[in-house]
């Protein structure tokens, strides 16, 4: 094992990087690329899907919403499930109730049907994706190993994004079932190499049982969070609908605080938000998520609604940025342990703010190579930095028995932050919609949309700044229930 003390240190041969510590790394990067891809690939089929299934606009919303409904709801609950039930145990589980999903939802004839296999979908991503994450920073030691491990696995997870707008373009021509029947196989064969491959893992012993009221009421406020922005711009922001539900989240969360600060096994230890680099983290991933998923939507709409441009030409303009950060991925570890992530995050947001920027020149004639490719260049190396660099920062300092609940801490950042933002970037879009839709008016209208992503990148890199204020920590930290020594504190306070 590497020192403590010292994470440059030559590792032993017990942490080298062997074939089985592939493998294990390659089933936990398929099913994250499983999760990322399922979001962006179904959005290019929703048009055939509405046509083949006689389904309403406000219908097909629910297609996407509902797996943003499971994943983002209760990601909190199988962060904290993984480490008490076992990460193993947990991630196989979710992964066979993954491919299930996936072949139902490519069978049925109904939308209902549908949308409850998009449920499901999202749902079991909840467990993949924090028992996952936990299980690579349980198995690879904090330092230039688990950096590494980290890179590569985010990388899966923004290639998988990517390369769904691309694989639901070219599926799409033929069938959109073959859109939701894709994932299937792949999880499957994930599934069964897992079974060889990932390590065991024991459950937790000493803990002071179940947080049952915890569990419940974390999961209804961030299901009644993640519905009611969903909703409201369909309902109206304003609305005594959206207002009541916002009060009931707040209510909710109120006493989900109260219980976890009593309780003796909670579901999140709120001491572990002690941590400044902690918060940082959490907010970078909101801001981060939040913002790239309004300016995929509203560069969608204008590719295909303005300019006239096919899916799979939509998609390919935005291969750029995937292809990016694909070939960065073996990279990214090594300069985490150069220069530590509040720099790199700080730096792949300066970079996202200036994409976003650049995109505003856009008009109805853009030339790609001058007008939009420089964008997607910088937005794909900003994201190279940014997502590797928030979960080593979220995920070290922190003892392997909470690894998953600050996993599910960082993944449910990340869903509310898209669901919300996305909903707000949309409220905004739709404000400003004109009366007489000329193509050049509806362009105006998306203008300030875009202004409102690049606000969100821009909020991103001044919290990560303050982050670069003091680059020595406390004599001690509260990091994850246990006092760190000082020159533990003071390592990963230069380091993250």
């Amino acid at each position: 094992m590497t020192s403590p003390l010292n994470p440059s240190a030559t590792p032993s041969p017990a942490v080298r990087w062997t074939p089985r510590l592939w493998g294990t790394l390659l089933v936990l990067c398929a099913a994250m690329f499983l999760d990322a891809l399922d979001v962006s690939m179904v959005g290019v089929a929703l048009p055939s899907i509405g046509s083949d299934l006689h389904l309403s606009t406000s219908t097909l919303q629910w297609i996407v919403s509902g797996y943003i409904l499971g994943y983002g709801g209760l990601l909190l609950l199988g962060g904290r499930t993984a480490d008490l039930l076992g990460r193993r145990q947990v991630f196989l589980v979710a992964l066979g109730v993954f491919a299930l999903a996936s072949l139902l939802g490519g069978l049925v004839d109904s939308g209902p049907l549908l949308i409850a296999s998009r449920f499901i979908k999202g749902l079991s991503a909840a467990f993949t994706a924090p028992a996952g994450l936990s299980i690579i920073t349980t198995t690879f030691p904090e330092g230039p190993l688990r950096n590494r491990a980290l890179s590569i696995y985010t990388t899966c997870a923004a290639t998988g994004f990517s390369m769904g707008l691309v694989l639901s373009g070219l599926l799409t021509e033929a069938s959109w079932r073959f859109t939701m029947l894709l994932p299937a196989p792949i999880a499957l064969a994930a599934l069964l190499a897992g079974l060889r491959l990932l390590p065991r893992s024991a459950r937790e012993e000493n803990h002071n049982g179940y947080d049952i009221p915890g569990a419940v009421l974390g999961t209804a406020s961030m299901l009644l969070l993640v519905f009611t922005v969903v909703q409201a711009p369909e309902a109206g922001w304003a609305s005594a609908r959206t207002l009541l539900s916002f009060v009931a989240v707040a209510v909710l969360l109120s006493a989900f605080v109260l219980i976890e600060r009593r309780s003796p096994s909670p579901l999140i230890r709120l001491g572990v938000l002690r941590s400044g680099s902690q918060v940082r983290a959490q907010f970078g991933a909101i801001a981060f998520f939040g913002s790239y998923v309004g300016f995929q939507f509203l560069t969608t709409l204008y590719m295909q609604s303005l300019l006239g441009w096919s899916a799979l030409h939509t998609a390919l303009a935005f291969l750029p940025a995937g292809a990016l950060v694909a070939v960065s991925s073996t990279k990214v570890g090594a300069i985490v342990d150069r220069f530590g992530t509040p720099r790199l995050i700080a730096t792949g947001f300066a970079l996202m703010v200036l994409g976003y920027a650049l995109f505003l020149r856009v008009d109805l004639d853009p030339g790609y190579a001058a007008v939009i490719l420089p964008s997607m260049l910088l937005i794909g190396a900003a994201c190279a930095l940014v997502f590797p660099s928030l979960n080593i920062q979220a995920t070290n300092g922190v003892e392997d028995h909470e690894q998953g609940m600050v996993s599910g801490l960082l993944n449910t950042s990340v869903q509310v932050g898209g669901a919300i933002f996305l909903a707000v970037v949309t409220a905004v879009v739709t404000a400003g919609a004109p009366a007489h839709a000329t193509p050049q008016a509806v362009l105006d209208s998306y203008r300030p949309g875009f202004m409102v992503v690049t606000a969100i990148a821009a909020a991103g890199l001044l919290i990560t700044l303050t982050g670069l204020r003091s680059r020595r920590a406390q004599p001690s930290v509260v990091v994850a229930g246990s006092t760190v020594r000082e020159a533990e504190a003071e390592r990963v306070a230069v380091r993250d």
